[in-house]
């Protein structure tokens, strides 16, 4: 396993262990998704990565997406969405408004047009409020689209959504017909 020296391989890190994979250096998650930020340390150090409770909390503190929360005693850690192990994170179910945005890449509209938005492997599909964080988020795969979710449309029609700590907006599926294209 490689070092997490880096804040980004730190982050990458912990995206790994704390939504993905916490079994891959023997780390236990509660069923809410939160780890002891100490066992998460010697368990990372276990499998040869160095993290300190420094590192940890400046990956927390700066993250531009604030993927993690830390307890309020500083003792836990969790993600706050983008898990594809389940997890419980105790959200509430909470009225979008009208538009939200969801950003891919230009190869995947086929199968969106006949498919909706699916959440992959994740537990949740993921939205934002704006545009210009849905255009960064289907960035990190390649040629970015914008599409638009009729999200009020949808949670008239009876679909239930959910907006994690950091303002991500969450829900289980997004059929074809409430998305257009930005």
């Amino acid at each position: 396993m490689k070092s997490a020296k880096g804040k980004t391989s730190a982050s990458k890190f912990l995206s790994l262990v704390l939504r993905h994979q916490p079994g891959i250096i023997g780390l236990q998650l509660d069923k809410a998704g939160w780890a002891e930020i100490a066992d998460l340390i010697q368990k990372a150090s276990n499998a040869g990565v160095h993290l300190t409770y420094a590192i940890v909390r400046t990956v927390v503190d700066t993250s531009d997406k604030q993927r993690f929360s830390i307890s309020s005693d500083g003792l836990r850690i969790r993600a706050n969405q983008g898990h594809s192990i389940l997890v419980e994170l105790g959200l509430l179910k909470t009225v979008p408004p009208d538009f939200l945005f969801h950003g891919t890449v230009k190869r995947n509209l086929v199968a969106i047009r006949h498919q909706g938005i699916t959440k992959g492997n994740r537990q949740y599909v993921h939205l934002s409020s704006d545009e210009n964080t849905a255009l960064e988020t289907g960035r990190r795969h390649g040629y970015a689209v914008v599409l638009t979710v009729q999200a009020g449309r949808m949670s008239i029609d009876g679909f239930t959504f959910y907006r994690a700590e950091n303002g991500v907006w969450l829900t289980e599926y997004v059929p074809s017909k409430y998305v257009s294209l930005r």
